[in-house]
C-alpha cells in the first residue's frame, strides 16, 4: 500500500512529522543512490560514508523547510549525492597521507613550486596555528578528525577504530569542526591564505 504513494507525497508526509514516510523513501531508492555513488568512488567504505551523508543532509535539509516541492525527490537526492562525491575528491586531491610514524608531524605538505617564499611562510604559519587550536579539541573530537582528514579514514573505519557508532563519529567531527571555528573566532586567528 504505501509503495503506491508517490514521493511528493511522502516528502509532505515526512515534513509534517510522518518518519515512516522517509524510511519508505529510504527503502524505495537506496539501491539506485548508493549504486550511483559506488560506481563514482569504487569503495565502499567510502561509498556508505557518502550514501549517510546524503541522507542526513537530505533530512536536515527537509526539516529546515528547504526542499523545493516542485522539484522531483529523486534527482533533488542525486544532486546532492553528487556533490558529496566531489567534495571528497577534492578534499583527496588536497590531502597528504600522513606518514605512519610516531614521530610524523601533522602538517607536512607537498611543496608547492608556485608558492613565493612569503605565501609558503604565511601557509606554515597557518599550519601552527591550525596546530595549536587542534591541541584545544577535546580528545575523542582531536582523534577523529586526525584519522578523518589526515589518514583519509571513513568513518565506518573511524567508527572501527574508536569503537563507536557511525553517527557518533560523525557527531564528533561535527562538534570538532565548530569548536575549531569558535577557537578561531575567539582567538582572532585567520586560518585563511
Amino acid at each position: 500500500m504505501f509503495y503506491k504513494i508517490e514521493d511528493k507525497s511522502l516528502v509532505k508526509n515526512y515534513i509534517l512529522g510522518d518518519n515512516k514516510s522517509f524510511e519508505i523513501l529510504l527503502n524505495r531508492h537506496k539501491s539506485k543512490i548508493f549504486g550511483y555513488i559506488m560506481s563514482k568512488v569504487k569503495n565502499k567504505d567510502i561509498a556508505d560514508d557518502i550514501f549517510q551523508d546524503t541522507f542526513i543532509k537530505a533530512i536536515k535539509s527537509l526539516k529546515k523547510g528547504s526542499y523545493n516541492e516542485e522539484g522531483k525527490f529523486v534527482p533533488w537526492i542525486f544532486r546532492i549525492a553528487h556533490n558529496l562525491i566531489i567534495d571528497h575528491f577534492r578534499r583527496i586531491k588536497t590531502q597528504k597521507i600522513v606518514n605512519q610514524r610516531e614521530d610524523y608531524n601533522l602538517f607536512d605538505f607537498i611543496e608547492d613550486g608556485s608558492l613565493t617564499a612569503e605565501k609558503k611562510i604565511i601557509k606554515k604559519e597557518i599550519f601552527n596555528d591550525l596546530a595549536r587550536l587542534i591541541d584545544l579539541l577535546p580528545d575523542s573530537q582531536k582523534t577523529v578528525l586526525k584519522l578523518r582528514y589526515y589518514e583519509d579514514k571513513s568513518f565506518k573505519e573511524i567508527a572501527a577504530l574508536c569503537d563507536i557508532s557511525i553517527n557518533t563519529a560523525l557527531g564528533r567531527m561535527r562538534y570538532a569542526l565548530l569548536n575549531l571555528r569558535k577557537f578561531s573566532s575567539e582567538k582572532k586567528i585567520n586560518l585563511k591564505m
